[in-house]
């Protein structure tokens, strides 16, 4: 088991491996203050307002990322009732609310659309959650995610969920990815790990595709979206865990190109738990550092599902 140990952080997961969706929660400790950063243009998202640092709540109990599209917010509901039969949410005076903000991927033009993550597979991940960086690739949320789109559905390759982490000097932080881009998953030096394919073998680079489709037959409207998570020990409030999220964005930039299309809602979460201090700047750049090897861990340990390959079956 690849434990994390940050206090009081759990992740679950819960998937529907015929229909080929899911979801992920991340369970945070009491006082955790979270914060948020949307960048693409084609979110699907519930609560994030609250992250604004001018809006009245501070902490933050939970994230759920899930497949499903729209129809995967409902995941959230079942997160929320866990966490009520625990008596933790947000002191109201007269019941705790929990604040449960979720984000969703579009899955649904792989395996079965009618299948989506409901109410009772957020509980589910809630029972299943533990400190354990084990299980990346085809689970939870990354379930049924694909990469490279440009082309559609035939020619992607399987996306997924991948995590990294850094411990020094007391300082801790964790990020996590569900990878379902529009763009190609690159490594260090540019080259593509997972993508839109030719149909007569190798990748056709997204952005190659974009400048050739330019006053022809246009981009494919199959929408599609990155999620991150990115959780730290660091004492930061909660204007510097925004900032945190917003930094997380220059990580799926370097690993995923094109990052932020109007066809992906890319989304980054981010929280602190409060245990040491840590300058926001620090946290800010492993954060970045983490998400992109976060992003190609997710295609690295994905399997093949429903005629479309993983990175492995193409290596």
């Amino acid at each position: 088991m690849a434990a994390f140990g940050i206090d009081g952080v759990k992740v679950g997961h819960a998937e529907d491996e015929k229909g080929l969706t899911g979801c992920t929660v991340v369970l945070l400790p009491p006082g955790a203050k979270g914060g948020v950063d949307v960048r693409g243009g084609a979110p699907g998202t519930r609560e994030t307002d609250l992250l604004d640092p001018v809006n009245l709540v501070e902490e933050v109990h939970a994230f759920v990322l899930s497949g499903g599209s729209a129809f995967g917010l409902a995941s959230a509901v079942g997160v929320v009732r866990y966490l009520e039969e625990r008596g933790i949410g947000f002191d109201t005076g007269v019941a705790r609310v929990p604040i449960v903000p979720a984000a969703v991927i579009y899955d649904l033009a792989v395996g079965d659309a009618g299948a989506r993550p409901d109410a009772e597979m957020g509980y589910l991940a809630c029972l299943n959650a533990e400190e354990d960086l084990t299980r990346q690739g085809n689970v939870g949320a990354g379930m049924g995610a694909t990469v490279g789109m440009m082309l559609g559905p035939a020619n992607a390759t399987k996306g997924g969920l991948g995590t990294a982490f850094f411990e020094g000097d007391g300082l801790k932080v964790l990020a996590l990815a569900v990878v379902n881009a529009f763009g190609d998953v690159v490594d260090e030096e540019g080259r593509v790990l997972a993508g839109a394919r030719l149909p007569g073998g190798g990748f056709a680079r997204t952005e190659s595709c974009i400048e050739a489709a330019l006053g022809g037959g246009g981009i494919s409207p199959l929408t599609n979206t990155t999620l991150g998570v990115i959780v730290t020990n660091a004492r930061l409030g909660k204007t510097d865990v925004n900032w945190v999220a917003q930094r997380g964005h220059n990580g799926l930039a370097r690993a995923i190109v094109p990052s932020h299309t109007k066809l992906d809602g890319d989304l980054v979460f981010a929280a602190a738990t409060g245990e040491v201090e840590a300058a926001a700047d620090a946290v800010g750049i492993l954060g970045a550092a983490l998400m992109a090897r976060a992003v190609r861990n997710a295609v690295l340990h994905a399997e093949g599902v429903a005629g479309i390959p993983a990175h492995a079956d193409l290596a």
